[in-house]
């Protein structure tokens, strides 16, 4: 189902400060694959896995761009990229979009290693929380984290969103079935602010 969205909802570049949000894009490649090779023992315990019996075809970063770009126009999955000072340095997923009644997402994100510790994937997820909110038309957001990902749990915490739940053997994850810990942001939680400005020294 193709949904509507409002001029300038995608693609959309987003910023603050030295960090820049804007969609994946074919010209990526080379920075992509040099990342998640860099980083591949640091990502696999959070990596999505194919469960038993699936056998996925190897995909091209062309073919997952190209892929990704269609999800876009039909308003089920928004890649972002994560640039600091320019440079690639992770990525920020809003997927698992249903519009109608729901008008729900869930959101996803990785982070190079060499970036980490700097607050920018709480400042990333910040600013594309608030894209879906004012122009993507979303009412409510989802995070699934591994209760082992203390990583991605500060960046919840630091952003105010409140855990709803625990999902035993929720996501295959690094090669089985992985209990996750369930956190949801509404609209009207974050009232009529933005979720940038609930960050301690946000330069928006």
């Amino acid at each position: 189902m193709t949904t509507r969205l409002a001029p300038g909802a995608w693609p959309a570049i987003l910023r603050a400060g030295d960090l820049r949000v804007r969609p994946l894009r074919y010209s990526d490649a080379t920075a992509w694959r040099r990342s998640r090779q860099a980083n591949a023992a640091w990502l696999i315990p959070w990596d999505a896995t194919p469960p038993p019996g699936d056998h996925p075809r190897p995909m091209s970063f062309a073919r997952l761009v190209w892929q990704l770009r269609r999800q876009a126009r039909r308003g089920t999955t928004y890649a972002f990229v994560v640039e600091v000072d320019g440079r690639f340095a992770g990525q920020v997923t809003v997927n698992n979009v249903v519009g109608g009644s729901a008008r729900s997402a869930s959101v996803g994100y990785w982070l190079d290693r060499r970036y980490a510790g700097r607050g920018i994937t709480p400042l990333a997820v910040a600013l594309v929380i608030d894209h879906c909110f004012s122009r993507l038309g979303l009412h409510r957001l989802e995070i699934a984290i591994r209760p082992e990902n203390s990583n991605s749990l500060r960046v919840v915490e630091k952003l105010g969103i409140r855990e709803i739940g625990y999902a035993p053997r929720y996501l295959h994850i690094d090669g089985d079935w992985r209990d996750h810990r369930l956190f949801a942001i509404t609209k009207e939680d974050l009232g009529v602010g933005r979720m940038v400005a609930r960050l301690p020294g946000s330069p928006d």
